[in-house]
Formats: C-alpha cells, sequence, structure tokens
C-alpha cells in the first residue's frame, strides 16, 4: 500500500497513526495492497478555500476526500481486488482539535484525526451519508475499524463518536 502522508498544518499531527490507521482501514476493506492513497492535513484557511471551491459551502471542514479511481471494496466472488489510486484525503487539524474537545466523549485532535481518516477512506470507496440508512452503514463501519485498529494497538476505549460534519 503506498500511503503519502504530509502536515502543511503548522500544527504537530501524529502522521504515524495517520498512516497506520490508513493503512489499517485499507487492509480492512479488501483494497489491493498497490493502490495508493494521498492524506494531506491544512490549515483552516486551505480548508476554507478547498470547501467553497468544491462544495459551495462557507467556512473550513473537518475532512475532505477526492477519489480518483472509484475503487470499491471487492466482493466475495473476487480473488484479487483491483489496484488503482483511491484519490487524497484533506484533513483540517484546527477543526478535528475543536470537534475533539467539543464532544459528548472528549478526545484528543488525534485521535479526531484518526477518525477523520477512516472516514475519508469510506468516501474515497463510494460510502456516504445522507440518507439515514447509508449515514447508519457508513458510521457503523467507521466505528468498528477504528476500534479494531485501537484493540490491535492496545489502546484503550472505544473510539470517538463520530463527530463528522461531511
Amino acid at each position: 500500500m503506498s500511503i503519502d502522508v504530509n502536515n502543511e498544518s503548522g500544527r504537530r499531527v501524529d502522521e504515524e497513526a495517520v498512516l497506520d490507521i490508513a493503512r489499517y482501514a485499507l487492509a480492512r476493506m479488501r483494497i489491493h495492497p498497490l493502490s495508493e492513497l494521498s492524506v494531506i492535513a491544512v490549515d483552516a484557511a486551505t480548508m476554507e478555500q478547498l470547501h467553497k471551491q468544491w462544495m459551495e459551502l462557507p467556512g473550513p471542514t473537518d475532512v475532505m476526500s477526492f477519489p480518483m479511481d472509484e475503487l470499491r471494496p471487492p466482493s466475495r466472488d473476487e480473488e484479487e481486488p483491483p489496484q488503482g489510486l483511491l484519490g487524497d484525503i484533506v484533513l483540517c487539524p484546527e477543526v478535528a482539535e475543536k470537534q475533539g474537545a467539543d464532544a459528548p466523549t472528549q478526545h484528543s485532535m488525534d485521535e479526531e484525526l484518526q477518525l477523520l481518516t477512516v472516514h475519508g477512506v469510506l468516501h474515497l470507496l463510494g460510502y456516504d451519508h445522507e440518507e439515514p440508512g447509508e449515514r447508519a452503514e457508513m458510521f457503523g463501519l467507521q466505528s468498528a475499524i477504528v476500534d479494531g485498529w485501537r484493540a490491535e494497538r492496545g489502546l484503550s476505549g472505544p473510539s470517538p463518536a463520530p463527530t463528522t460534519t461531511s
């Protein structure tokens, strides 16, 4: 799995954890090991600009996903998943820090960024949360992935509750 993580946000970000949880999520979703993903952390001004340009919405958001090859998890019948360029995930640590602090189960910016990384991966794989059924499926899968990753690493407690607005 080729995953590039770049931090251009000006804040300290646990890039290793972002890389590790992205790798874990892609493996869990059975994405081809030669597929490529880019994750970038940006400041609030940059995220606001992207949010306005691509979503026509004001203000910065927490995460945005830009799919490339529209890869999907393979069906059970396929022996090998297709490979390709998954796309880009853009994270905003400033928004993540606020969301983590404001969440009912307060958590760190890095924990929120881990959650948002999985959220972004799922968006790249075609999951969405516009409709109640889609939301239940996506957030259930998101929690299962984050919880599984945390359990494998011996991190205590359940994953943070979904806080994303995108």
